[in-house]
């Protein structure tokens, strides 16, 4: 019996909205390969590729990286991942990119994290840290003995500037422009699933039974093993 085709899915979701934390529980619960585009930058930088180079010229700016850099270095690293099931996050985050890769394989599903912009900031903005020990304390759910003050040392906490609420009602409103083209080209593709809710640990198990409908739970094996036959959509 030949195996399923092999699943190419895309994570959306602003920052604070849990796509850490459900994208690590997918890869545990259904061996996907994940494929983060902020990690690979980073590790583009520290090795100081050719891209990795050119990306860190538009950050010290503080300009966006082109989409021809972004998709040249995603669909370089989806090459050697043809075998797998995989997610990606981070990308594509134009409608540009999201054509661009369209071009190279087959999306089949996107899944969208719909958490209220509002519950982000209070998530966000809960977050203080002690500068020395890089100790975090949320307001929500961990916070210090005494407000503001470092429950071991009893020195200042501090915010820092990406916590700040109008740094973070910027980068919000900075992803809502920038991505809501791309739920829409994938909503008129037919491919975007969108989840709702204020809780990750509420969100996720829906996620999950969406999921087990296409791939199954392979958490108690080996979650990594390539496969030879039956791959659709290589790059």
């Amino acid at each position: 019996m030949a195996p399923p085709p092999l699943l190419r899915a895309v994570i959306m979701g602003p920052p604070g909205s849990g796509k850490g934390t459900i994208s690590a529980r997918i890869i545990k619960h259904f061996g996907m390969k994940h494929l983060s585009s902020g990690d690979l930058l980073r590790v583009n930088m520290q090795k100081k590729t050719e891209v990795g180079i050119l990306a860190k010229s538009y950050i010290d700016q503080g300009r966006l990286i082109p989409d021809d850099i972004m998709t040249r270095l995603m669909l370089n690293e989806l090459k050697g991942l043809d075998q797998y099931n995989w997610l990606l996050d981070g990308f594509p985050r134009t409608v540009a990119q999201a054509e661009a890769l369209d071009k190279e394989c087959q999306i089949d599903t996107v899944i969208d994290l719909d958490v209220p912009f509002e519950t982000i900031k209070c998530r966000l903005t809960a977050r203080w840290v002690h500068p020395t020990s890089g100790r975090v304390y949320n307001l929500e759910f961990s916070p210090p003995k005494v407000q503001g003050i470092d429950d071991v040392t009893g020195e200042p906490l501090v915010q820092r500037d990406d916590d700040k609420p109008e740094t973070v009602t910027k980068r919000l409103q900075a992803y809502d422009a920038q991505t809501k083209p791309v739920l829409e080209y994938y909503r008129k593709k037919g491919l975007l699933k969108s989840f709702s809710g204020t809780e990750t640990n509420k969100i996720w198990p829906h996620i999950y039974t969406f999921l087990q409908t296409k791939l199954p739970d392979v958490s108690q094996k080996d979650a990594a093993t390539p496969r030879t036959n039956g791959s659709r959509g290589a790059v």
